[in-house]
């Protein structure tokens, strides 16, 4: 992967003292291999680096089974466009290192290089947009509306997914974890129709000043084939969050 926009990414994490950050996500890279069976880990490495008020990058490398797709490889950056904050989501999100979820609009733009054993890569563009809602009882609502884009050999398919997303933060002594649940069903434009469903149960867990883990389980029901696939998941995110 020795292309101008890997090499201009490196350049990126050394100019701003970020190398350990892309050297854990290349790490996940290594780590990835076949399916392993109907149960199946998922690591994940999230970098995102704050570059304005209002403008921030990001740069994802993953291990992920989603739709009906083999085990495959995601990596790449994305850029998130976000409103200002609002005092009643400031509150909400208090002690998330995420300020994004401060904000009630959220557009994120980027790119995904998809390498899967056996199978030719695919190239994705992903758009989404997020809205943030903050609920009684100190709850949050998320609600995301992505679309993934694909081109593989050539050949160009789409699919929509929409994630709702509740949590809410708790108070363990001077700790601040924040457990959540959601949906997100897909739609595939190769079958066209709503094919698969996962549903996710998880807890972000917030440790030092920039980083957090999100372990997770995540059930898919999936019938783009016969006879359905179900498919049992643990994820586990490291999250690091840097500013200017």
């Amino acid at each position: 992967m020795g292309t101008p926009l890997v090499c201009t990414i490196v350049g990126f994490f050394r100019k701003r003292g970020r190398c350990f950050a892309l050297l854990l996500a290349v790490g996940v890279l290594t780590c990835c291999g076949g399916a392993r069976g109907q149960f199946q880990f998922l690591p994940e490495v999230d970098t995102y680096d704050k570059l304005s008020s209002n403008v921030r990058f990001d740069f994802q490398a993953k291990e992920t089974r989603e739709a009906g797709d083999p085990t495959q490889v995601e990596v790449g950056p994305s850029f998130d466009f976000y409103l200002k904050p609002l005092v009643k989501l400031k509150h909400v999100t208090e002690f998330d290192l995420d300020d994004a979820k401060t904000r009630l609009l959220q557009l994120s733009v980027g790119f995904r290089y998809v390498p899967s054993p056996n199978e030719p890569h695919i190239e994705r563009m992903i758009v989404a947009f997020t809205t943030n809602f903050p609920l009684g009882g100190g709850f949050l609502l998320s609600d995301r509306n992505r679309a993934d884009l694909d081109w593989e050999k050539g050949a160009f398919t789409w699919r929509y997914r929409n994630r709702l997303n509740l949590e809410r933060t708790i108070k363990i002594g001077n700790y601040h974890p924040s457990p959540y649940v959601a949906v997100e069903p897909y739609y595939l434009s190769q079958y066209q129709k709503w094919s698969t469903t996962a549903l996710y149960a998880g807890c972000i867990l917030p440790f030092k000043k920039h980083y957090q883990l999100d372990p997770y389980y995540e059930h898919q029901n999936i019938t783009s084939k016969k006879p359905n696939q179900q498919l049992e998941q643990f994820g586990l995110i490291l999250n690091m969050y840097f500013g200017p």
